[in-house]
């Protein structure tokens, strides 16, 4: 008796082919649907589902191989007993089961209404998929087109079905997780998140090692979500690392929310963000991509060696040049000239210089692990627009000092807590992050500014329990302070603004980031 596959694939990707050289060794292909039609299509013979069952396809479609000759089919047990039921049914094994499921994430991705979403959910794929994975030492279960070659092998050994048996379950667990998450995220409103949440995870990368050589490394796509790291194009350099992923990742965010600051000077000119060790190190905005990292790079010139790069604008030829003598490890901007390309790999050879994918939707939330769980949040999106800063000292900034306060506080959003930045005509001369008491944070900006910190202003991204930090910063120059306010002592604060002549703005809003 001939062998007997079915085929019934979303993704069509090689399955005429596939097909093709089944019937080329004397199988019998069984399909459906589009499938069905593609198949015949390219000249292979298959047989309709509706032949094998002796019943048409119902409901739209909704019911076609949730039948016993299916199922049994493929089910049966390649011993005496279950071959003698199926003969005594008339039902014939099926030796090989190659399906994939309806587009839902695709659709989901895409915007589509939720009839549409429902009617992609799959019901008799995932049936078949289990079903031949429960039976995987008599039934071949493909999920991927990358294993037909594998099928088409003489002899399987029980370790590749046992693989493709657990590739198979992790597909229909992947994608009902999908499901799950969508439905349980249509009763979801800004402030609430919902009682149960399942992560849809599918590794993209492997990588050498996680922080450290001893830890074993990966990076996973949530669902069907894609960011503008995580999907970048690495044009020159090395393969990303895992620590790689997460700087480029946080200078990517601080440069796209300063570039898309419209009334801003960050709005039209090019913005340049250097960071270390998730932490901005140096941040700037200019008329060129060259001019914003030049400014970027001489903000703090000994901690943005070996650290990684973002720019808001194309990166030509000039520019890259113009990182001809600092060391740094990735470089992240939205198109990177074919010349700087040419630049970078004969010069640069162990720079990772990305093009971020432009179509990324990154989701609006924050995990992060904890023993035996996870802390969820929705991400920190909120944009200075959102704000209603009051200012609170008897002098008023002056226009320049608005623009740098605003540059200032989006960067203090992007810092580790405790943070305090100092800013100046549109650059960071002064960063305090990461520290366990805010004046120690204070102390860092200030000294690291050290005679830049006239005229500068600076910005914290969680308010003042006392009035040291603006005493601290009046001293150095500051000239303008912003903060959530929010203290008991607020008021003391403000009589110490007053008093040293420098503008104090509230904003109403913390934006810790631990």
């Amino acid at each position: 008796m001939a062998r007997r596959a079915l085929i019934s694939v979303s993704d069509k990707t090689g399955v005429e082919d596939f097909a093709r050289e089944l019937t080329a060794r004397d199988w019998e292909v069984v399909s459906t649907g589009g499938t069905l039609a593609a198949l015949r299509a390219a000249g292979v013979p298959a047989t309709a589902v509706s032949d094998v069952t002796g019943f048409p396809e119902i409901l739209d479609g909704r019911v076609k191989t949730l039948h016993p000759h299916i199922h049994g089919g493929i089910l049966a047990r390649r011993e005496e007993g279950h071959l003698a039921q199926l003969a005594a049914h008339g039902i014939g094994p099926i030796d090989l089961v190659c399906v994939n499921l309806y587009p839902f994430r695709e659709a989901v991705a895409r915007g589509a209404a939720f009839q549409e979403a429902v009617e992609n959910i799959d019901i008799g794929g995932p049936a078949m998929i289990r079903a031949a994975a429960k039976n995987h030492a008599g039934v071949l279960v493909l999920v991927d087109p990358a294993d037909y070659g594998l099928a088409l092998q003489d002899e399987v050994s029980q370790e590749d079905r046992r693989r493709l048996a657990a590739k198979a379950y992790r597909h229909t667990s992947e994608y009902d997780a999908a499901i799950t998450a969508y439905l349980e995220g249509m009763g979801e409103t800004a402030e609430a998140l919902p009682g149960h949440l399942t992560l849809d995870l599918s590794r993209v990368a492997q990588v050498r090692y996680g922080e450290n050589p001893h830890q074993p490394g990966a990076v996973y796509r949530l669902g069907s979500e894609r960011g503008p790291v995580l999907d970048a194009r690495v044009v020159a350099g090395k393969p990303m690392s895992f620590n790689n992923y997460a700087d480029a990742d946080a200078a990517w965010a601080l440069a796209q929310e300063l570039a898309s600051q419209e009334d801003h000077p960050a709005g039209t000119r090019a913005v340049c963000v250097a960071v270390k060790h998730a932490n901005p190190c140096g941040v700037a905005v200019a008329e060129t991509g060259q001019t914003a990292w030049e400014r970027a790079r001489d903000a703090d010139t000994l901690s943005v060696f070996g650290g990684v790069v973002a720019v808001s604008r194309p990166v030509d030829l000039a520019a890259a040049q113009a990182m001809r003598g600092t060391f740094l490890e990735v470089l992240i901007a939205p198109e990177v000239t074919p010349e700087a390309v040419e630049w970078f790999a004969a010069k640069k050879p162990d720079l990772r210089v990305l093009v971020a994918a432009p179509d990324a939707n990154p989701g609006t939330l924050d995990v992060r692990p904890l023993a035996g769980g996870f802390a969820v949040q929705r991400r920190d999106a909120r944009p200075w627009d959102d704000l209603c800063p009051e200012v609170v000292t008897t002098r008023e900034p002056t226009e320049g000092e608005w623009l740098d306060l605003r540059f200032a506080w989006a960067v203090v959003k992007h810092a580790r807590s405790n943070a305090v930045v100092l800013a100046r005509d549109g650059v960071t001369v002064g960063l305090g992050a990461g520290a366990v008491s805010r004046i120690w944070a204070a102390e860092r900006a200030v000294a690291n500014a050290g005679e830049r910190a006239r005229g500068a202003v600076l910005a914290s991204e969680a308010f003042f329990p006392f009035d040291d930090v603006v005493r601290l910063a009046a001293g150095a120059g500051v000239s303008a302070v912003l903060q959530p306010g929010g203290a008991k002592r607020d008021p003391e604060v403000i009589a110490a603004a007053n008093e040293l002549g420098v503008s104090m703005v509230f904003t109403g809003s913390r934006h810790f980031r631990h």
